[in-house]
């Protein structure tokens, strides 16, 4: 089989072995790699391992998986994927990397093949600018786990054909995921609008409340873990990463801060569940306190304020938002859909009050952003 109905992945750590159960569930043939022999020699058994859980759960049927691993095809490297009519690759998070990568799957690949980036890191446009043919290459961000997670974020570039748009949009589509486009810039759209459901909370830790109270709250408003919880569950040091990642790439502004509060987790190793001891890990969060509902219209209405910077004629549009963070983050209502629901000029009124307590260092990082003020 050659062409669209065959896809490739590179890269077979959980992500990539992930986005390959993920189109052989599809029915589609997949080529797999690893630069590491010992990731390549693993992969079937990894996968087959995948499938026979959902297979024992009762949601895959066993000719369906002995199918699905038959249309597995592991070889050698890059320039083994010539019969692909995409490639993703979810190899580590640098650009170097990344750029070297795609030069030589150009060299294997058909001239219309697609060639996606897993990132959720990098910009686009930076892994497409040294491709000979940078129209295809794009953006595909799957989210972890990707079998289970519905979301997947396409993102263009302003040199993107939309041809290859189409094509990595229908693939995506037809595995059963659903695809929001997102601009190309820090986080995109998840990872941006989410800082502040982290940032808010280590905000009010800062100023003396209790994790357990902070994330009660949450509970409380409908969310499924609280914020210090899930920095608990991802690691703090991988999630300080990735916010001082945001914080330089959109130019320091107090709404991205990097608060010391995470900062002194990481130095003293408090990383969350990997470590044994986090923000509230190993414990739970309590009762949630009399000024919960307080405590999320104050993180909701930081949430809103951020997704609102992505509205615009390019943008993902409200739903789009929405869509994404609901999908994305599990969360209980799009930030915009939520700010709706409680009242815009409530929303503004609460991120005004909160410019006038915050520090000077931190009053912009409530000013009300444009795009919110004019919504209606």
């Amino acid at each position: 089989m050659t062409g669209p109905g065959v896809t490739g992945v590179v890269g077979l750590g959980t992500m990539g072995l992930g986005i390959a159960q993920v189109f052989l569930q599809a029915g589609l043939a997949v080529l797999a790699t690893d630069a590491a022999a010992a990731a390549r020699d693993s992969a079937r058994e990894r996968l087959a391992a995948a499938l026979e859980e959902r297979v024992a759960a009762g949601r895959m049927a066993a000719g369906a998986r002995d199918a699905a691993l038959a249309r597995l095809s592991i070889v050698d490297g890059p320039a083994d994927m010539g019969r692909a009519g995409l490639v993703v690759e979810a190899i580590a998070e640098d650009l170097t990397a990344k750029t070297a990568l795609v030069a030589a799957l150009e060299d294997a690949l058909s001239p219309d093949a697609v060639i996606a980036t897993n990132t959720s890191s990098l910009r686009v446009a930076g892994i497409a600018s040294a491709a000979l043919r940078p129209g295809r290459v794009l953006g595909l961000h799957f989210f972890n786990p990707a079998p289970a997670m519905r979301l997947v974020e396409l993102v263009s570039h302003p040199r993107s054909d939309p041809a290859a748009l189409a094509r990595a949009r229908t693939l995506a589509e037809a595995a059963g995921k659903t695809v929001v486009a997102a601009p190309d810039t820090p986080g995109f759209i998840v990872n941006r609008v989410a800082r502040p459901f982290y940032g808010e909370a280590l905000a009010l830790l800062a100023e003396g409340r209790s994790a357990s109270d902070i994330d009660a709250a949450m509970l409380a408003a409908g969310y499924r873990i609280g914020p210090l919880s899930l920095i608990d569950l991802i690691g703090a040091d991988i999630h300080l990463a990735a916010t001082r990642g945001v914080y330089e790439g959109l130019g320091r502004h107090p709404r991205h801060a990097v608060f010391p509060v995470l900062e002194q987790a990481v130095a003293e190793g408090r990383l969350g569940r990997k470590t044994g001891r986090g923000f509230l890990w190993p414990q739970a969060p309590g009762p949630a306190p009399e000024d919960a509902a307080g405590i999320a219209l104050r993180i909701e209405a930081t949430l809103a304020n951020e997704a609102a910077t992505l509205l615009g004629p390019a943008g993902p549009g409200e739903e789009g938002i929405d869509t994404a963070m609901r999908l994305g983050m599990n969360f209980p209502r799009g930030p915009l859909e939520g700010a709706r629901a409680l009242g815009l000029d409530r929303v503004r009124e609460t991120l005004r009050r909160l410019a006038r307590a915050a520090p000077a260092a931190l009053a912009a990082r409530y000013a009300v952003t444009p795009e919110l003020e004019a919504l209606e």
